[in-house]
């Protein structure tokens, strides 16, 4: 089977699974579960299971050390690479997470002094700045990140980035349907 075959098989598999247990979600919680299911009509968009499948295809066949921690920055707008929304903390968040899941250390930079936070903005990290705090969090790797909007679909792209001569790794482009809620965490601040 291809590549692309077999990816596409994985990625049919994940948004299958995402509308099941949305929908089992739902039966037990109500239309506030925050699944992919149906609400007013409208399908939701689950970025769980989207950003949790786009960290298992970053990490996948990466070389990375498991001893080593990894580190996230938060996702920013392509057109605005200064800026970021509630969408790019989110992102980043569960990025985060599901590193941890597969069982990657990941260090959580809010605790940290030495790296630059902007309020409501999040770690922001910009070229220049990827090396020093890498080597400051003895990170082998960042995960960087921009999204782009459009009418209907929101486009993310992340990259695993060894500090040591900003050297990408590993990267994974995935799109988002904007519904009322992905429209809801890029206005909100």
């Amino acid at each position: 089977m291809s590549r692309l075959a077999n990816h596409l098989l994985r990625l049919s598999a994940c948004m299958a699974t995402a509308v099941c247990l949305g929908g089992c979600a739902s039966y037990y919680y109500g239309d506030s579960a925050g699944g992919a299911g149906v609400s007013g009509g409208a399908m939701r968009t689950s970025v769980i299971a989207a950003n949790h499948h786009a960290a298992d295809m970053l990490v996948q066949g990466a070389p990375l050390d498991r001893t080593q921690s990894v580190l996230v920055a938060t996702l920013v707008n392509v057109d605005r690479l200064g800026e970021s929304s509630r969408l790019g903390r989110i992102f980043s968040e569960q990025i985060a997470g599901r590193l941890v899941q597969r069982g990657l250390p990941v260090t959580e930079l809010k605790l940290r002094d030495n790296v630059a936070m902007q309020r409501e903005q999040g770690e922001l990290l910009l070229s220049r700045e990827l090396r020093d705090v890498s080597r400051s969090h003895d990170a082998q790797a960042v995960v960087v990140g921009t999204y782009a909007v459009s009418a209907s679909i929101l486009y993310v792209s992340i990259k695993l980035v060894r500090p040591e001569g900003n050297v990408v790794v590993s990267a994974h482009n995935y799109a988002v349907p904007i519904d009322d809620n992905v429209r809801a965490l890029l206005v909100g601040r």
